[in-house]
C-alpha cells in the first residue's frame, strides 16, 4: 500500500497540464501482465494509466526507449507522459480496455485479425536499432526453452530428468534454434497476442506489453497471434492466414522463392519454441509468483505443442518422449483437462 500511496503522490505532481480531474487524484487497480508491473487507472480526462515497475525487477528505461521507437514507426503504443526511473513510476496514455480477446468470436475473427496483421506488418518495418532492440540470438532462445525443463518438467511434474531425457530435449531445442536463426530477422514484439492488443477509436489497434521486443524471426509474432495461448482457431484457418501473411511479405524480406512448405515449417517450429517456453513460464508464474490463473491455459499450450511434434518427422523423438514420459503424469495435476479438446469451447 505504501508504494501505491507514493505513486499517487508522484502522479499528482507530474500530471500533464492539459489533464483535467474531477477531484483529488485516485488510482484504481486494473489487470496487469505476467511481469511485476502494477497498473492503475487515473481519474483523469483524457485517461491516463499510472504504472509502478519495481526498478530491481523491471527495465523501465528499455520500455521507454522501445515505446518511442515503435511510436516513431507509426505503432499505436501508449505515449509516456512522465517517468521516474529511480522509483519505477510512469504515467502513460490510457488506450482503453477493449482488449481483443474479449471481442473475438467466429464472426469478428477475420476483421480483427486483419487489423492486427496490418499492425504486425508495420512493426516488422520499424527501424532495426540494435541499441534499442537486442538480438533474439541462440543463447536467449535456448535460455527460454530451459524454463520448460526446469519449471514444467522437474518442478511442476516432479520428473527428475536423466541424461537420456536431456539428450532428446537438447536435440529438439537445437533444431528449433536453427530454424529460428535461419529466418529473416525483423523487429519482434515477442508477446503479440489477443491480451496485448486493444481496439481503439477509428479501428486502430493499440499495442502494449512490448518491453521485451527484440530483433528476431519474422514468424514469431505471427505465430503468437494465430496460435494464441488464450484462444484457439481451427488449424485450416490458422494455416491459411499464416501462409497469406508470410507469402505477402516474403519478397521484401528477400525470400520470395521460399516454398509454402518452408514458410509453414518456420511458422510451426517457431510456435513450438514459443509454446515449449510458455509451458515453463506458466508453471513458474504459479510456483514462484503464486499466479494460478495461468495454469488453466496449460492444456491449450500442450495441444499446440503435441500437434506440431506429432506432424514433423524431425520431432518424432521428442513427441514419443513427451508422450511416454510426461503425458501419464498429467491427469494427476489439478489443472489438467484433455489437451486434445483444449480451446475448442472458444469457437
Amino acid at each position: 500500500m505504501e508504494s501505491v500511496a507514493g505513486l499517487r503522490l508522484w502522479a499528482e505532481q507530474f500530471l500533464p497540464a492539459e489533464v483535467a480531474l474531477a477531484g483529488p487524484v485516485s488510482l484504481t487497480p486494473i489487470a496487469g501482465d505476467a511481469g511485476f508491473r502494477k497498473y492503475f487507472r487515473v481519474n483523469s480526462t483524457p485517461g491516463l494509466i499510472a504504472v509502478h515497475a519495481p526498478p530491481d525487477k523491471e527495465n523501465t528505461p528499455a520500455f521507454v526507449a522501445k515505446d518511442l521507437a515503435l511510436r516513431a514507426g507509426g505503432i499505436r503504443c501508449p505515449a509516456v507522459c512522465a517517468v521516474d526511473f529511480s522509483q519505477g513510476y510512469m504515467l502513460q496514455e490510457d488506450l482503453g480496455d477493449s482488449v481483443l480477446l474479449g471481442l473475438l468470436d467466429s464472426s469478428s475473427m477475420a476483421r480483427l485479425y486483419h487489423l492486427a496483421e496490418g499492425v504486425l506488418a508495420d512493426i516488422q518495418h520499424v527501424a532495426r536499432d540494435d541499441e534499442i532492440f537486442p538480438p533474439y540470438d541462440r543463447p536467449l532462445l535456448l535460455q527460454e526453452m530451459t524454463l520448460f525443463s526446469d519449471w514444467f518438467v522437474e518442478r511442476l511434474l516432479g520428473v527428475k530428468m536423466t541424461d537420456d531425457d536431456r539428450g532428446v530435449v537438447d536435440e529438439t531445442f537445437a533444431l528449433l534454434v536453427k530454424s529460428a536463426i535461419e529466418q529473416p530477422q525483423v523487429v519482434v514484439h515477442r508477446d503479440y497476442h489477443s491480451r496485448n492488443l486493444l481496439l481503439c477509436d477509428g479501428n486502430d489497434v493499440g499495442v502494449v506489453d512490448f518491453q521485451d521486443a527484440v530483433i528476431g524471426p519474422f514468424t514469431y509474432d505471427l505465430v503468437s497471434l494465430l496460435k494464441d495461448c488464450y484462444i484457439r482457431w481451427p488449424v485450416q484457418i490458422v494455416r491459411e492466414r499464416a501462409l497469406a501473411f508470410l507469402s505477402a511479405h516474403a519478397a521484401r524480406l528477400g525470400i520470395a522463392d521460399a516454398p509454402a512448405t518452408q514458410l509453414l515449417k518456420w511458422f510451426d517450429f517457431m510456435g513450438l519454441q514459443r509454446h515449449i517456453k510458455v509451458l515453463g513460464i506458466f508453471a513458474r508464474l504459479w510456483l514462484r509468483d503464486g499466479k494460478s490463473r495461468y495454469l488453466d491455459d496449460l492444456p491449450l499450450v500442450l495441444r499446440y505443442t503435441l500437434e506440431v511434434t506429432g506432424e514433423y518427422p524431425e520431432l518424432a523423438r521428442f513427441n514419443q518422449w513427451f508422450t511416454q514420459r510426461l503425458l501419464p503424469l498429467l491427469p494427476d495435476q489439478s489443472w489438467y483437462r484433455d489437451w486434445r479438446l483444449a480451446g475448442d469451447t472458444s469457437l
